[in-house]
């Protein structure tokens, strides 16, 4: 997995770093257009991040509660607080975009 992360990183800053050498090529080098691959990567990291986090609470939690099924109510909740990591990178893109 951390070589694939570290595979898709490496292919998107050599990208960015083609497009400033290039000049002015079909990916502009001003900022505005450099704000658009910083909220993109936010949000690809933040719902990666989230995706991994669900996968491994989510199996956890099945399995107490194959175990103990009184348990559904204390551990569904923490299903809910990984999946907000994907919406706090959301927000970050949004914002990065509007300023």
């Amino acid at each position: 997995m951390k070589k694939r992360i570290f595979a898709f990183a490496s292919v998107l800053f050599t990208s960015i770093a083609c497009a400033f050498a290039e000049g002015e090529s079909a990916v502009a080098t001003s900022s505005s257009s450099l704000k658009y691959f910083a909220a993109a990567l936010a949000v690809a990291v933040a719902c990666v991040a989230g995706g991994m986090a669900v996968g491994k609470i989510g199996s956890a939690a099945m399995g107490a509660m194959s175990e103990n099924a009184e348990l559904s109510g204390k551990a569904l909740p923490f299903v809910g607080l990984a999946e907000g990591i994907c919406l706090w990178g959301f927000l970050v893109a949004l914002l990065i975009i509007i300023m």
